[in-house]
């Protein structure tokens, strides 16, 4: 029995990066061996099995061969026969497809190492078009080494764009898909995620409401960057520099997905894109089953992020209703999160990264004007039911127009 650190750790040590998750790899074991060293077995499909002290993952050496559609047809064969290069040979970059053994000597069949030096992401072998699930891996990497100065190698761009020619993309899950999706959004440089699917077919098959964004103009007096494409990924890589979570990158994503149902002849100018941009963002939402507060959140953005922009020209009433629709009386943080994800917007335009936002403030101060109302005199005075709520209704527009007087 030999046993191997595979994959990330390896790369990441490499990269002289900070190493979190660990794979180890057993090579000439069978499952009845790893039984007896007291191993819990948690692999379905195939033996992967957690270590009695550390928890952290072994599996045994496999190879494996497409038997059916998407990321789940494959079918396993694990034996003690199984060699450490044909298992690595079934991985899906040559970054990942390297291991070490306890005195730090590498097996790199692959040149790994040589594509970490290049800064190239590159598939290892031809196997790596029978799995739909690494265009959108390979896109999260070279979101998360962007800023080192990785690229996708051509021939692998290549192979991205016959899996997303091939209908193979429609057979992934919707919880596979959501997991890169999400783990992608939350690197340094997401907007590089979207540039590489765009760049390889695979975003007009996976969100074709974004990928119609690209080439819609819009008024250059207030987008320098005209594109209405360019202009979201330029938000999104805002949300990131200003480390939002999650919730926001998602609306930042599709804030502005009505733009791309605006007819030619209105150009550059998009009228109500706000509301027509919620059925399509609810489709996207339910593609890929997004959690329900980053459904939640973008719904809302896309909906009320130009009013975020024009806070201080709203009246009182109009206010009001922005709060009440956001519940900020019950739920604060989303309200604090649309804040974040409308200054996000204003500043991912051309030139303007850098304006300042004096409508959050504004936002904040409105919003704790409106929470000041206390609700016990109300009642003391003898409201209830529905006239309670139309008397708290008045109150909190009276310190809203007190409040607007006053800033």
């Amino acid at each position: 029995m030999q046993i191997y650190k595979v994959g990330g750790a390896v790369r990441d040590r490499l990269l002289g990066k900070p190493v979190t998750d660990i794979d180890w790899v057993v090579v000439g074991a069978t499952t009845e061996d790893m039984l007896a060293k007291g191993f819990r077995p948690v692999g379905a499909d195939f033996p992967v099995f957690l270590h009695p002290k550390s928890g952290e993952e072994y599996a045994l050496a496999r190879t494996e061969r497409k038997s059916g559609r998407g990321y789940g047809g494959f079918t396993f064969h694990a034996s003690p026969e199984v060699t450490l290069e044909e298992d690595l040979i079934r991985r899906d970059l040559t970054i990942n497809a390297m291991a070490e053994d306890d005195q730090q000597n590498l097996t790199d069949p692959y040149h790994g190492q040589r594509d970490l030096k290049a800064r190239l992401l590159r598939h290892v072998s031809p196997a790596f078009a029978e799995d739909p699930l690494r265009v959108l891996r390979v896109a999260r990497f070279a979101a998360r080494y962007a800023k080192l100065g990785f690229t996708v190698a051509p021939e692998t761009l290549e192979l991205m764009r016959q899996l997303s020619e091939s209908g193979e993309l429609e057979a992934l899950t919707a919880e596979r898909s959501w997991k890169e999706i999400s783990r992608a959004l939350l690197e340094d440089q997401p907007q590089v995620f979207i540039e590489v699917l765009r760049e390889c077919g695979a975003l007009k098959v996976l969100m074709p409401e974004v990928d119609a964004l690209f080439g819609v103009p819009q008024p250059e007096a207030h987008h320098p960057e005209v594109d209405t494409g360019v202009h979201t990924l330029s938000v999104l890589e805002q949300a990131a520099l200003h480390q939002q979570p999650l919730t926001v990158r998602w609306a930042s994503l599709l804030h502005d997905l009505g733009k791309g149902l605006t007819p030619e002849e209105e150009w550059p100018r998009h009228i109500a894109h706000e509301h027509k941009g919620l059925k399509l963002i609810k489709a996207v939402n339910e593609r890929f089953k997004a959690p329900k507060d980053c459904q939640e959140l973008a719904l809302l953005v896309g909906q009320y992020h130009t009013h975020g922009h024009r806070a201080l020209e709203l009246k009182p009433s109009t206010l009001l209703e922005l709060l009440q629709s956001f519940d900020v009386y019950r739920r604060p943080q989303r309200f604090e999160e649309f804040i974040a994800a409308c200054e996000m917007d204003a500043r991912g335009r051309k030139g303007l990264e850098q304006r300042s936002y004096p409508q959050a403030d504004y936002l904040r101060g409105a919003a704790s004007a409106a929470r000041s109302v206390a609700v016990q005199p109300l009642l003391e005075k003898g409201f209830k039911g529905p006239e309670l709520g139309e008397a708290i209704k008045r109150e909190r527009l009276k310190a809203l127009k007190a409040y607007k007087e006053q800033a």
